[in-house]
């Protein structure tokens, strides 16, 4: 079956170029989504007290806005409704694959299309372009410990998190201090009987300052939408700010004091509360924010380990001090796959090679969205798009306005597809590993921002406004542009040349 677009996930972004697809007009296009439901990162991760930790009125889309969050830090479930509601306004409904895992996508020069083997009927899938937008937080992390497999207990990863189990009065070892511990932590401390937490590296964490967001205010964002625009005005620049704090390492200190305060308020012992300091320039990993952690990890049933875990036994985890700490069930918070995501081994370019081929631990790309040697395929929060500052969301959107503004560029052009020029590619790269290079996420630690090479291929060290800057419409001239015919195999030849005034980085 063929289609003019293939989108993989059906997670925030992959819905996003949907609903930003059918506004533009292209009505020919499916979504492949390995789930039973949508959602991605907000329909897995349901652990107690899952949330946000950007503002709420940033966290949705830009065309979309939601006057009916309860938070000024939406929960999980909301966020979840919210992309069930965006669904069923842009009736994305029939355009979407249920329970289809897409095993494959390749290249084909002879037809021009790309390849897409699924498991489903009818299992083979041609189409002209390929969006790939299956996020970089949807493959959990579980760390391979010596003896795992003794363990007569529960484990699960809190992403897939065991709701049928009843934690109260049990003996919960946590493994891992990230984002999610944050959260869940404080939610199930007051149930278990005793919570042993293995943290490796401890965070800084900023207090949260949430508030209820009243009836009276959703009421008058719904009558008044141009309101609720304004405050998404305002907290948006206001986070925007930040970005300064982690360009300038120096400016950063200041935002540490603030959060050495947080834990000297919160933590009483000086023992906890030296273990429970980080040995590092804040914001170099990921700032973590919540205003019930500290205390819940000074309750009488807490211990914070920080010694490394040797091995794993029947009853309990063993520590490098020779100490058993006795277990009825194991969480790991240790997050996800970012930087070598399993997409990357399924998606073949022209020379048959795929992604992950291609980026040999390191993924690269041009404006963060397309790669030499892939025609016609763009990557929704790819390489160097993630952020420490700001709404992930935001850029989201600026690659889809990039994305629509390529595809209409390609229409009138017939049977052509584009890739990003080499040159163009590696000039954008470099350009983003100088910038990152003065930033506070090249002060020494260790973060799951670095790949295997020792880049960071995560993260844009810039403002969101200069990307939406850069990407607000689709610069055809740094791209390779091929000729397709029916009848015989594309050359590959350049067509076109890359813009000499073309800047690898905004200034």
């Amino acid at each position: 079956m063929h289609v003019q677009i293939a989108v993989v996930g059906a997670g925030f972004a992959g819905l996003g170029a949907a609903i930003r697809l059918r506004q533009r007009g292209y009505q020919d296009f499916v979504i492949f989504e390995r789930a039973t439901d949508l959602g991605g990162t907000w329909r897995d991760n349901t652990y107690p007290g899952c949330a946000c930790d950007i503002p709420s009125h940033v966290y949705s889309f830009s065309f979309a806005l939601n006057p009916n969050w309860t938070s000024t830090y939406s929960p999980q479930q909301e966020i979840w409704n919210y992309l069930q509601t965006c669904t069923e306004r842009y009736k994305l409904r029939p355009h979407i694959r249920f329970g289809t895992e897409v095993h494959q996508a390749a290249w084909d020069s002879t037809t021009g299309h790309w390849r897409i083997q699924t498991q489903e009927a009818p299992g083979e899938w041609t189409a002209d372009v390929l969006i790939v937008a299956g996020g970089p937080l949807n493959e959990p992390v579980v760390p391979k410990l010596a003896g795992l497999e003794t363990f007569l207990g529960n484990t699960f990863h809190s992403s897939r998190w065991n709701h049928e189990l009843d934690l109260t009065g049990r003996r919960v070892a946590v493994i891992g201090t990230g984002a999610s511990a944050v959260q869940f932590v404080p939610a199930i401390q007051p149930a278990v009987g005793r919570l042993t937490l293995f943290q490796r590296t401890a965070a800084w964490v900023l207090p949260r300052h949430e508030r209820p967001l009243k009836r009276w205010e959703q009421r008058l964002y719904r009558r008044v939408p141009g309101l609720q625009r304004a405050m998404r005005t305002i907290v948006y620049w206001g986070l925007e700010a930040t970005v300064l704090g982690f360009q300038r390492p120096a400016v950063m200190r200041l935002a540490q004091r603030v959060a050495r305060k947080n834990l000297r308020k919160a933590v009483r012992d000086p023992e906890l509360r030296a273990k429970l300091t980080p040995d590092y320039a804040m914001g170099c990993k990921r700032v973590l924010k919540s205003s019930e952690y500290y205390p819940a990890l000074t309750r009488d049933n807490v211990d914070v380990v920080v010694e490394p875990i040797v091995e794993v036994r029947p009853h309990g985890i063993v520590t490098r001090d020779g100490t058993e700490h006795p277990a009825d069930v194991i969480i790991f918070g240790t997050g996800f796959r970012v930087t070598d995501l399993p997409i990357a081994e399924r998606v073949r370019g022209r020379d048959g090679r795929t992604l992950a081929e291609a980026w040999q631990g390191s993924p690269q790309a041009y404006l963060g969205t397309t790669v030499t040697g892939f025609p016609n395929l763009f990557l929704l929060l790819g390489p160097n798009t993630g952020l420490g500052h700001n709404s992930v969301v935001l850029m989201i959107e600026s690659q889809l306005n990039y994305v629509i503004s390529a595809l209409d560029r390609l229409r009138p052009l017939g049977r052509r597809v584009v890739e990003p020029h080499p040159e163009a590619q590696r000039r954008f790269v470099a350009a983003v590993d100088r910038r990152l290079a003065t930033t506070v996420w090249s002060t020494g630690c260790r973060s799951w921002y670095i790949d295997a090479t020792g880049r960071n291929s995560t993260l844009w060290p810039g403002s969101t406004w200069r990307y939406r800057l850069r990407t607000r419409r689709f610069d055809l001239k740094a791209y390779n542009v091929l000729d397709l015919k029916a009848d015989e195999v594309p050359d590959h030849k350049r067509a076109g040349t890359p813009d000499p005034g073309l800047k690898a980085f905004p200034a």
